[in-house]
């Protein structure tokens, strides 16, 4: 299995409403078909009430091992139901890797 695949397994615990997970890897100086660098957007009734470490903590433990391991970067974006639609179902973009052509 796929780590993007574990990620988004692992991610089912907070019942999310919506998830993406997308690896961006080929953006970053990192040998081709490398899982290492993640865009995370998840939107969850688990994430109100709470501020944005505890939602960061709250992820981090959940991929505690791919953190571990595989995975050297995690760009988060988490958002409740309602957060996300005032956002109009967005998420930032990400910006490209200095290092990307080395």
């Amino acid at each position: 299995m796929s780590i993007q695949a574990v990620i988004e397994e692992k991610l089912q615990a907070l019942e999310p409403t919506h998830i993406a997970v997308e690896n961006e890897s080929h953006r970053h100086a990192v040998p081709a078909n490398s899982e290492t660098h993640f865009k995370v957007t998840v939107v969850s009734e688990h994430f109100q009430g709470l501020m944005p470490v505890k939602r960061h903590q709250r992820l981090y433990a959940l991929l505690a091992d791919e953190l571990a391991g595989p995975v050297h970067a995690l760009a988060l974006h988490l958002y409740t139901p309602q957060e996300w639609a005032s956002r109009g179902a967005a998420r930032p973009d990400s910006p490209d890797c200095r290092g990307a052509s080395k």
